[in-house]
């Protein structure tokens, strides 16, 4: 599935990842957890081609990965909402989620079948599908990230610290959610960053710790 090998990632010349090893497998769902600054948005980041790594190897299926561009990598049907959301403004909701499917070249019919599918997934996107993405709250925002991370990320779907500042009812609609995604697509991959492992609750099945830019299995 998705192997990373002795990762080494440098930023403004400082040392984030420090020789990150790890599986991730296929069927599972994965907690990362560290603190702010542990290398948890670089390790994502690098895993989507968007950070420039120093050395070691990133495969998915036997695929060498660490010199593709993250265009390349999101075609490969990995999906990435990063913490701060990056919704378009000016743009419709249902424009913020069609976008990448649409640089991606598919069709409108898959376009449109894919969307029914994130409607069932995040059922409360519906209602603002023709919403402006300036008019979106935070939290609403985050699930609208999530819709659109699920578009693309057919095999593997990465959240940077989604549960973070979300209030409590939405923190349960987002954990519901991500069940539902889990039925509808038992086969994916999805990996989840967070400061506080208490948010994650039971949703992963496999959670690792991250400090000072080195990963650990916990057991």
């Amino acid at each position: 599935m998705l192997t990373i090998e002795k990762l080494n990632v440098d930023l403004a010349s400082n040392r984030i990842l420090r020789d990150v090893s790890a599986q991730f497998d296929d069927a599972r769902t994965i907690g990362i957890v560290g603190r702010n600054g542990a290398g948890k948005t670089t390790l994502l980041r690098s895993i989507m081609g968007l950070v420039k790594a120093r050395s070691g190897s990133i495969r998915f299926d036997d695929r060498e990965l660490i010199d593709l561009p993250g265009h390349v990598r999101a075609e490969l049907n990995f999906g990435y909402a990063p913490e701060d959301r990056v919704i378009f403004p000016t743009m419709s909701v249902e424009q913020n989620l069609r976008l990448p499917c649409e640089v991606q070249g598919q069709s409108a019919q898959e376009i449109t079948e894919r969307l029914q599918t994130v409607l069932k997934v995040v059922p409360q996107i519906e209602p603002m599908l023709a919403r402006s993405g300036s008019a979106l709250s935070g939290g609403q925002g985050k699930m609208v990230a999530l819709g659109r991370a699920i578009m693309v990320g057919t095999r593997v779907l990465m959240l940077d610290e989604p549960f973070q500042g979300l209030a409590p009812k939405l923190s349960q609609e987002y954990a519901l959610a991500l069940g539902r995604l889990k039925e509808l697509q038992p086969d994916l991959c999805v990996v989840i960053t967070e400061s506080n492992v208490k948010l994650l609750g039971s949703i992963p099945d496999q959670i690792w710790t991250i400090e000072r830019g080195s990963l650990t299995l916990n057991t």
